[in-house]
C-alpha cells in the first residue's frame, strides 16, 4: 500500500508550514519534487529549501522528476488537461516504482492548498487506478489568504458573497453575476485589462510570501496599467510568475423603469 500525502506548503515561506505539514514531511519515505524546466528551476529550489529547513536527518529520500508539459495548443482545453494529468500520474508511478518496493509513505509538496484550483488530488485519483493508494491531505495557506494578509484587507464585504474564478472564465464570460467581489486565479493574460474599470478596485500580488513579493492596489483604471508593466518585467526577470488578484466593483445602482 502506498500512503500518499499531499502537503499544502503555502507560498514558499517556511513560516507558512503548519506543524502538521512539518510532521508529514518528516514521516515520509519519499518526497517527489517536480522539475518544470530551466525557467522555473526556482520552484524546485524553493521546495528543496523547505525540506532543508524542516526535515531532521537522516530524513526521507527526495526524488526530482521531469514534470510533463501541457499542450497549450490543444484545441480542446479540457481534453488537453486530462491527457496532461494522465502523463503526470504516469511520472509519479515511475518514480514510486523506482524508489519504493510496492509500499511506503510518499509526499508531494503542493503550493498553497491542494483543494483550491490545484489538480494534485485529481492526479492522485489516477494513480489509485493502478496502485493501492491511501490519500490524505495536509491543508496549507492559500494564495487568497496570503493576498488578503499582504494587503491587510478582508476577503469579503459584510454579509456579501465572494466569487473565486479564473482568468480564462473571466475573459470568456465577463464579470460573474451575483457578486461584486472576485478573486481571480490562474490568469496568465491579465483578464482584468478587458473589464470596464469604472468603479472597480484591484488588489494584486505576485510571489506572495517570498522575498520577491510585489504588491499593487488601487482603482483599476489607474493601477491596471502599472500591474501590466510590473508583471511583464517581473516575469522577464525571473522566467516565471505566480500572481493573484482581488477585484471589487461598486454595486450598480438599479434604475426604476417607472421613474
Amino acid at each position: 500500500m502506498i500512503e500518499l500525502t499531499l502537503i499544502g506548503i503555502g507560498t514558499g515561506d517556511p513560516g507558512h508550514l503548519t506543524q502538521a505539514a512539518v510532521a508529514a514531511m518528516n514521516d515520509a519515505d519519499l518526497i517527489l519534487i517536480p522539475l518544470k524546466g530551466a525557467e522555473k528551476s526556482d520552484l524546485a529550489g524553493l521546495r528543496r529549501q523547505l525540506c532543508d529547513a524542516v526535515i531532521a536527518a537522516p530524513g526521507p529520500r527526495i526524488a526530482e522528476f521531469l514534470l510533463p508539459v501541457r499542450d497549450a495548443a490543444a484545441p480542446d482545453y479540457r481534453a488537453g488537461v486530462e491527457e496532461w494529468h494522465d502523463a503526470i500520474a504516469a511520472a509519479w508511478l515511475a518514480e514510486i516504482r523506482a524508489h519504493l518496493d510496492g509500499a511506503g509513505r510518499v509526499a508531494l509538496l503542493v503550493w498553497g492548498d491542494p483543494s483550491l484550483y490545484d489538480s494534485t488530488l485529481r492526479i492522485a485519483e489516477r494513480l489509485g487506478r493502478v496502485l493501492p493508494v491511501a490519500t490524505r491531505v495536509v491543508p496549507g495557506i492559500t494564495a487568497i489568504q496570503a493576498l488578503c494578509a499582504a494587503h491587510a484587507i478582508p476577503l469579503n464585504e459584510i454579509g456579501a458573497p465572494v466569487t473565486i474564478t479564473t482568468g480564462r472564465r473571466l475573459r470568456a464570460g465577463g464579470w460573474p453575476a451575483g457578486s461584486d467581489r472576485l478573486v481571480v486565479m490562474l490568469d496568465g493574460d491579465c483578464a482584468f485589462a478587458g473589464l470596464d474599470p469604472d468603479g472597480v478596485e484591484i488588489w494584486w500580488g505576485a510571489f506572495l510570501g517570498m522575498k520577491e513579493q510585489i504588491l499593487l492596489a488601487g482603482p483599476l483604471a489607474e493601477a491596471g496599467p502599472d500591474i501590466l508593466a510590473t508583471r511583464q518585467a517581473a516575469r522577464a526577470r525571473h522566467g516565471w510568475i505566480m500572481d493573484i488578484y482581488l477585484l471589487h466593483r461598486a454595486p450598480r445602482q438599479r434604475v426604476d423603469p417607472a421613474a
